[in-house]
């Protein structure tokens, strides 16, 4: 029976090639930006864009969603299986909670950079300046973690997989 199972199972060995820490002063500075961006909006266009600001949070956490799940539905992958919500810091929003290939990681935060940005430039001209401003802090906080990954594995290969930890990003070759 034991030999059926090793003769049948599949295993995956993934080698480590990069390591990249989530610092706590990292996450701090990170959790202050929203009070700061909120601060300054409220100085310098009036005193409802707090309203705006706690609006437009919820509204680019649905479309963040929206966008991702679009994607990995049209990948025609099992990836969606592999994706939750999350609010663990600094991985807020819909993220994968299981190494993925950092090609689809790649493709999921375009697509929802290129269309985030069109949709709320879209909206600039229907809505009020304070909400689109408080969409694009929203919109570029929510992301800010993923380029943070981005930009630290800019020189690796791009058929390798992709961990988000809540104290580092893990990148394996197979």
């Amino acid at each position: 029976m034991a030999e059926e199972n090793n003769i049948n199972a599949t295993f995956y060995h993934y080698k480590l090639i990069k390591k990249i820490p989530v610092r706590r002063i990292q996450v701090r500075c990170y959790l202050i930006l929203p009070y700061i961006a909120l601060i300054a909006a409220m100085l310098l266009i009036s005193w409802t864009s707090l309203f705006y600001f706690v609006v437009a949070a919820p509204l680019v956490f649905w479309i963040h969603y929206v966008i991702s799940r679009s994607v990995l539905l049209l990948s025609g992958s099992s990836y969606r299986k592999r994706w939750k919500f999350s609010m663990q810091l600094p991985w807020i929003g819909y993220i994968t909670d299981q190494h993925i290939s950092f090609r689809m990681f790649r493709k999921v935060y375009t697509y929802i950079t290129t269309i985030g940005l069109v949709l709320f430039l879209i909206m600039l001209f229907m809505s009020p300046l304070a909400f689109v401003i408080s969409l694009f802090f929203w919109h570029l906080w929510l992301l800010l973690p993923r380029f943070y990954a981005y930009v630290r594995l800019a020189g690796v290969r791009k058929d390798g997989m992709i961990k988000f930890n809540k104290q580092d990003i893990s990148y394996y070759q197979q």
